[in-house]
């Protein structure tokens, strides 16, 4: 088909799409730069792109005007932003950031939404993932209300991990007293006790995993249903 591009994508999502439907979209594919702090969706305007991010990943913020907020889910390679597109509206309340900056591919959402009214395989795929996303935010939500500081803080860390590419994740105790709701002597409490078990090192600006099996026994079941989801649905 002409003008579409080779298909050569990170992005799950678009990887795991039929050639029909990945061909629909390809022409419309914008390759564009995710640096950390941009903001992808902002809180109660209309969303005008949806992007298939391919490295990095992006934070989706509850309440984000107030110095309360708090993260409800993360998006990377494995994902798409504009949920709210997918799902027939046209903006959401929560706020959506990159969190580590990357690279992506955009596509207008009213180019989007018309794809997927031509297109009943796009259109279930993409639903799959708004699903996928919902587990991963309900098992936030069951983590915040259940789990000790240290068990959220490990379960996080994993969720990030599988977002990139090596052992190291560039992040500051800033953003993760936003990411978990705490307040960043909290984060460092949790940090300390990850680094005393082995699991972690910790400089400024920048963990590594050290342990990834001791990081998922810390998170003690917190970490993993989502992940399974993700996987029953797109392999």
């Amino acid at each position: 088909m002409p003008g579409v591009p080779p298909r050569q994508t990170s992005n799950r999502i678009l990887a795991r799409l039929s050639e029909p439907d990945f061909n629909l979209l390809a022409p419309d594919l914008e390759t564009v730069d995710l640096p950390v702090r941009k903001r992808l969706e902002i809180r109660d305007r209309p969303i005008d792109y949806v992007y298939f991010v391919e490295s990095g990943f992006a934070s989706v913020v509850a309440d984000a005007a107030s110095e309360r907020s708090i993260e409800v889910g993360l998006i990377g390679r494995e994902g798409v932003t504009g949920l709210a597109v997918i799902m027939a509206t046209d903006r959401s309340p929560n706020e959506t950031y990159m969190q580590l900056g990357g690279a992506g591919r955009r596509l207008a959402a009213a180019k989007l939404q018309a794809f997927m009214e031509g297109s009943a395989t796009l259109r279930r795929a993409l639903l799959n993932y708004c699903h996928a996303f919902y587990v991963q935010a309900s098992h936030t939500a069951l983590a915040n209300g259940r789990s000790k500081l240290e068990e959220r803080l490990a379960r996080w860390l994993l969720m990030a991990h599988d977002r990139v590419d090596g052992d190291e994740l560039t992040l500051t105790h800033e953003f993760l007293s936003i990411m978990l709701g705490v307040r960043r002597p909290g984060v460092t409490i949790g940090l300390s006790l990850l680094v005393n078990r082995g699991v972690i090192q910790s400089r400024r600006g920048v963990i590594s995993i050290v342990d990834r099996g001791e990081l998922e026994a810390t998170a003690n079941g917190a970490y993993g249903t989502p992940e399974a989801e993700f996987q029953r649905l797109f392999g």
